[in-house]
């Protein structure tokens, strides 16, 4: 089963913020990715009722803690995860 996490930005913490720490959160996900981590998508929502949220696709909830546990947006406590398991249907 896939696993969903959504993560939402904490109270305070604004735009300007998350862009200083991306530099780190995306270096920590290509390196993820590369060493064979079971991340397949990821990315910002785009719609302004988000607000600063994000979430990213994994191939089960243990990649998906395992990446959790490393990633600068929530290790240095920028960031809430919420996962969500998924018994997704792939179309193609």
């Amino acid at each position: 089963m896939e696993c969903v996490v959504i993560y939402s930005v904490r109270e305070g913490v604004d735009r300007a913020t998350v862009m200083s720490v991306y530099p780190r959160h995306k270096a920590f996900y290509e390196a993820f990715r590369a060493d064979g981590g079971g991340l397949t998508a990821l990315g910002p929502f785009q719609s302004p009722e988000a607000g600063l949220s994000s979430m990213g696709i994994f191939t089960s909830r243990s990649e998906a803690e395992r990446f959790i546990a490393g990633d600068p947006f929530v290790t240095e406590g920028f960031a809430d995860p919420k996962l969500l398991e998924w018994n997704a249907v792939h179309l193609a």
